[in-house]
């Protein structure tokens, strides 16, 4: 339990050990001091401390050297690093050698009790670290019914050999459907070869395709093989196709109607054994409409569709995706993997995800290496996701600041320590009445002390009879 965990605190100021210890003694952990990392070097051999708070520049040996020293002791407790000279290199510094979290003096103290509560919370005292794992390969992964549905689609499209056309917003992983397309097809063991046609410029885009001859244009010096040569045999995976230029549009439907092309600047007929698959976010049918897409390239690229669910219409899939790509970020920074807490993965899945799951993944590799500990809680999660979901007072801080704005007008004075009374009465009355009434529990749900509720209870008491 909280109230029994000994937390130490090294620190040659006095002041702030003294400071410190008492807010956290408040919160109902137990306290030893430290003056210098030698001592601390000394009592660990025969004591280890739920959660170590150090400084950064002290006496001796320095914090850091000191945290470099506990390194091989990790993850047995955690050690949050203070100090009042903070810069890039003994941050990093710190995280490096393993540290948890990093103060700067001077701290808040209710963040520095949170910051210990959250390390006391994510501690595995008897487990090693486990090895880093290899990077899970990118895959489709999904067990809802639009991803079972994407899968037959993919299964039966892979064996026929026919051109696809895959629809579907930016981030819901086009590729990877055409890589599935291309590794379950029979033409897997040939080259998988992609092209992004928004991504090249439109002068250059004819020769990436389709290859150039040696001075063909300014700069071309030498024999050019296009995409499609590179990709004889298997697949060519040409993404984003709605932004291809008209002229291009012309030639590739020749390709796809003759399987026949030239190389820019050549005169060599050239045999395209290629399947193309190709892939868009865009309204082929409304670009038709508006005559900036060519209605027989449509049709012939429109063989197979397959259209790609976004994320927020397969919200039962973001916690498997989460937990995938935190793993990957882990095995690729060769670090222990973090995990989600339930409360997180819930509110990832009630997010919108208007970048589907690119978004996500972005978001995990983000919260990998900067979320703190081994557990990705809500806290660190991006603060305007939590607007308006009660998480961190935001379905009470608008009244509050009403009420305060208005006290203040009125030139009420103590005011901070009127709302931290009304506050505490609060929070005590609804947890023991949550938990009947039983002092210890209410404590424990609160995170402090039961001596320290027995105390505001009295003062709560007090403050109602003088009123």
């Amino acid at each position: 339990m909280t109230e029994r965990a000994t937390i130490w605190i090294v620190d040659d100021d006095r002041g702030v050990r003294r400071v410190l210890g008492a807010a956290l003694r408040e919160a109902g952990f137990e306290l030893r001091e430290f003056i210098d990392a030698q001592s601390v070097i000394e009592a660990l051999t025969d004591q280890r401390p739920a959660v170590l708070f150090t400084d950064v520049r002290m006496p001796g040996a320095s914090g850091l050297s000191l945290l470099e020293r506990l390194q091989p002791l990790q993850p047995a407790f955690p050690v949050i690093v203070m100090s009042a000279f903070t810069d890039v290199a003994s941050t990093a510094a710190a995280y490096r050698h393993g540290a948890f979290d990093y103060l700067a003096k001077p701290f808040d103290l209710d963040e520095a009790v949170a910051v210990a509560r959250r390390a006391l919370a994510q501690t595995t005292v008897t487990e090693p670290a486990p090895a880093a794992t290899p990077a899970p390969e990118a895959e489709l992964i999904g067990r809802g019914p639009a991803m079972r549905e994407l899968f037959r689609s993919i299964g039966r499209a892979a064996a026929s050999g026919l051109t696809v056309l895959i629809a579907g917003e930016t981030g819901t992983g086009k590729e990877l459907v055409a890589r599935a397309l291309h590794r379950e097809s029979a033409r897997a063991r040939q080259p998988f070869v992609a092209l992004n046609t928004a991504a090249i410029p439109a002068e250059l885009l004819e020769s990436e395709l389709f290859g150039h001859e040696a001075g063909a244009f300014t700069g071309a010096l030498r024999r050019h093989a296009g995409r499609f040569e590179q990709a004889a045999g298997g697949t060519l995976f040409l993404d984003e196709i709605g932004d291809m230029p008209p002229a291009l549009q012309t030639r590739l439907l020749r390709v796809l109607a003759g399987g026949e092309f030239y190389r820019v600047g050549g005169r060599e007929l050239l045999h395209a054994d290629v399947r193309v698959v190709a892939a868009t976010h865009q309204d082929l049918d409304a670009k038709v409409l508006r005559g900036e897409f060519r209605a027989d390239l449509l049709h012939r690229l429109d063989v197979v569709r397959i259209s790609l669910p976004a994320l927020r219409e397969r919200r039962e899939d973001v916690a498997a995706l989460a937990e995938h790509f935190i793993a990957a970020v882990a095995a690729e920074a060769g670090t222990e993997r973090k995990h989600f807490t339930p409360a997180a993965l819930a509110m990832l899945a009630e997010h919108d995800w208007p970048g589907n799951v690119r978004q996500l993944e972005n978001l995990c590799r983000r919260l990998g290496i900067l979320a703190s500990g081994r557990e990705i809680d809500v806290g660190d999660l991006p603060a305007d996701w939590r607007r308006g979901t009660g998480i961190d007072g935001a379905g009470w801080s608008e009244p509050l600041r009403d009420w305060a704005r208005r006290m203040l007008e009125a030139g009420a004075e103590d005011l901070h320590a009127h709302a931290r009374a009304e506050l505490d009465r609060v929070l005590l009355e609804v947890a023991l009445a949550a938990h009947g009434g039983h002092r210890s529990q209410a404590a424990e749900a609160l995170g402090i002390g039961r001596n320290t509720v027995t105390r505001k209870l009295g003062s709560s008491r007090r403050r109602s009879r003088s009123g």
